[in-house]
């Protein structure tokens, strides 16, 4: 009876959420920059309801980490269940593994067609990679593979904000972000049966980004160093100021949307470290802030 009601208290002072597990993961399955770093694989961000995966952006290495994932534990992941794609913006780090995210759960015979929502250009970007990759197709459709041809099609949405995506499991709202000089870059709301998610995308200080993720569950941001800013080239200095969001910032866009947990992505940190990157933000912001790697998951 004793070790019953010990048990029993030991159940009600558990952090609330803990006695059953979320619906909802966000798995980083790469945390890098178009820099060339071995440790953190191109920007993407996988959102998985009820092991249904949805993923932003297709950063070089995406279908990798997704088995990576899968192999971990995230039943989701499997690569043959990758038939969602968010693009938030057209730079080639968030999208040079399109053709991979295409082509590989295809081949390993994803079943129908892959769905892709991203700015305009998206549909551009698409054709020129079928038409690259037509050979590829038609061999492993109509040769000895005998592919099922479904799960070679695309069907791209070029989107504008406001509410882009909706099934059973989640609303998915495009918001627009400022990145330097691209017309179009977004960042994405997800909205799940038990939470809200914001990933930024790539951008500077965005009021439209504290008002869309005010007290969401998790925000997802990118973030430069100034410490490691401090030190670069002045070219460099007015290139990322325009178009990223520095440490500082980041704080305050904490502090405005007070978000249950910011996850920093995206890492800028150059001569740098993580530490004091992270240092950065948490010398301002009191809340909870962890600086991603890849494969982590929350």
């Amino acid at each position: 009876m004793t070790k019953i009601f010990v048990t029993f208290l030991f159940i009600l002072m558990l952090p609330f959420g803990s006695i059953s597990q979320s619906r909802t993961k966000v798995v980083l399955l790469g945390t890098g920059t178009p820099n060339a770093d071995p440790d953190r694989f191109g920007p993407s961000v996988a959102v998985v309801v009820d092991n249904t995966p949805y993923i932003i952006d297709c950063g070089p290495g995406v279908v990798r980490r997704a088995a990576a994932a899968f192999k971990k534990g995230v039943k989701g992941l499997n690569p043959t269940l990758l038939n969602r794609l968010f693009i938030t913006h057209l730079h080639s780090d968030h999208t040079s593994g399109y053709a991979d995210f295409l082509l590989t759960p295809a081949v390993l015979e994803r079943k129908g067609p892959l769905r892709v929502y991203g700015p305009t250009g998206t549909k551009s970007l698409n054709d020129y990679i079928v038409q690259a990759y037509a050979p590829d197709f038609h061999i492993r459709i109509f040769g000895l593979e005998k592919g099922d041809s479904s799960s070679y099609k695309t069907i791209v949405t070029e989107i504008k904000e406001g509410i882009i995506y909706r099934d059973s499991l989640v609303t998915v709202e495009a918001f627009k972000v400022e990145h330097g000089g691209w017309p179009e870059a977004y960042g994405f709301h997800f909205v799940t049966p038990d939470k809200r998610i914001v990933i930024s995308g790539d951008c500077t200080w965005s009021a439209r980004l504290i008002e869309v993720a005010k007290n969401c569950d998790v925000l997802v941001h990118e973030v430069y160093s100034l410490d490691g800013w401090s030190r670069r080239p002045p070219k460099w200095q007015t290139y990322h100021k325009n178009f990223h969001t520095s440490t500082l910032q980041l704080a305050d866009v904490a502090t405005k949307v007070q978000p249950k947990l910011v996850v920093l992505y995206h890492q800028l940190i150059w001569d740098s470290t993580e530490e004091k990157l992270l240092k950065e933000v948490t010398d301002h912001y009191k809340g909870k802030v962890v600086s991603g790697k890849d494969l982590d998951v929350f």
